[in-house]
């Protein structure tokens, strides 16, 4: 499991630790548990782009099958930096999404099959890298400081982005559309980052539990159903008939919400 501070060995895998990004400063590892990216914590791009900063033509990125486009601005960071791009063939991947995204907004290297990434990866390996090394773009350092949540977080943001009309479903403030980004994408000035399919997929995930939470609420109708009985134990049958009409009415309301959400 890597640690903070620990150098970048030859021949060493590191993993992500569970709810930490996994980040490069330099040789060394940094783990962080820094603002989320596609909500979601670890991601990718954040490593990517560290790693392209941190490295630049020394870079292979390495992307394979999975949903949305989540990886696909840190291949474009590496990219920019002068490494290399890897991405699987989404006609065989158990899911085209993610490499289907990459290949549409990056100029990749190499699109193989997946049995074909292992042997790549060595031939690449044994290749030198370029001597020289281009600088990173301003936009690119400013959306990498961004994102990682420091306390001038907003002066980096507002040197790559724009206000949009869109909240973060993180922290609910106002997300910043990321100018020039391809596919479109939206940062917070606390750091939390998106891709326009990931927010779109945020967004229906918190809508649907919005609408279960309605539909929980509507089904509560027994308390009514006990208000009904205890005014008619008091004698007052139109107090009791109201309580059992409104307890009839949520229950409608809730089976026709409740039809909208399970809708195919």
């Amino acid at each position: 499991m890597p640690a903070s501070g620990h150098a970048i060995r030859p021949g060493r895998i590191l993993v992500a630790p569970p709810d930490h990004h996994l980040l490069l400063q330099g040789e060394m590892v940094l783990l962080s548990r820094g603002p989320r990216e596609h909500h979601t914590r670890p991601a990718v791009d954040p490593l990517f782009r560290s790693a392209a900063l941190s490295q630049g033509p020394r870079v292979i990125g390495v992307l394979l099958s999975g949903g949305l486009d989540d990886d696909t601005a840190g291949l474009q960071a590496i990219k920019q930096c002068g490494g290399l791009a890897v991405v699987q063939d989404p006609d065989g991947a158990e899911d085209p999404c993610m490499p289907g995204a990459a290949l549409q907004a990056v100029e990749v290297d190499h699109c193989v099959p997946l049995a074909r990434i292992a042997p790549l990866l060595v031939e690449l390996v044994r290749q030198t890298a370029p001597a020289t090394v281009a600088a990173p773009s301003p936009h690119l350092v400013h959306e990498h400081l961004a994102g990682l949540g420091a306390d001038n977080a907003m002066d980096e943001l507002r040197q790559i982005g724009v206000p949009s009309t869109l909240a973060c479903p993180d922290c609910k403030g106002a997300l910043w559309e990321i100018q020039g980004a391809h596919p479109p994408r939206y940062r917070c000035h606390t750091g939390h980052g998106f891709s326009l399919r990931s927010l779109a997929a945020v967004q229906q995930e918190a809508t649907e539990n919005a609408l279960w939470s309605a539909v929980r609420a509507l089904q509560e109708k027994e308390l009514l159903r006990k208000v009904a009985a205890l005014e008619r134990s008091a004698g007052d049958e139109d107090r009791a008939q109201q309580a059992e009409d409104e307890a009839g009415s949520l229950g409608d309301q809730a089976r026709m919400l409740r039809s909208l959400v399970e809708r195919p």
